[in-house]
């Protein structure tokens, strides 16, 4: 895991000090990257209590 995050560090520089990419281009792909993740946890939380909700109408429905 500490390898990955100083991977990931060292990207971060090579991309505002060698290729001149701007630290508000890097903050704002960094709050798309997180808030595209955030959309998608939340979908797939919103499913998964749409499929419980399901099978338990539906298990209600086999038992009555």
């Amino acid at each position: 895991m500490l390898l990955g995050l100083a991977a990931m560090g060292l990207l971060i520089w090579a991309a505002v000090d060698q290729f001149g990419i701007s630290t508000e281009d890097v903050t704002s792909l960094f709050l798309g990257a997180v808030l595209v993740t955030a959309v998608i946890v939340l979908c797939a939380g919103l499913f998964t209590v749409l499929w419980i909700v399901l099978r338990r109408l539906m298990h209600r429905r086999d038992i009555d």
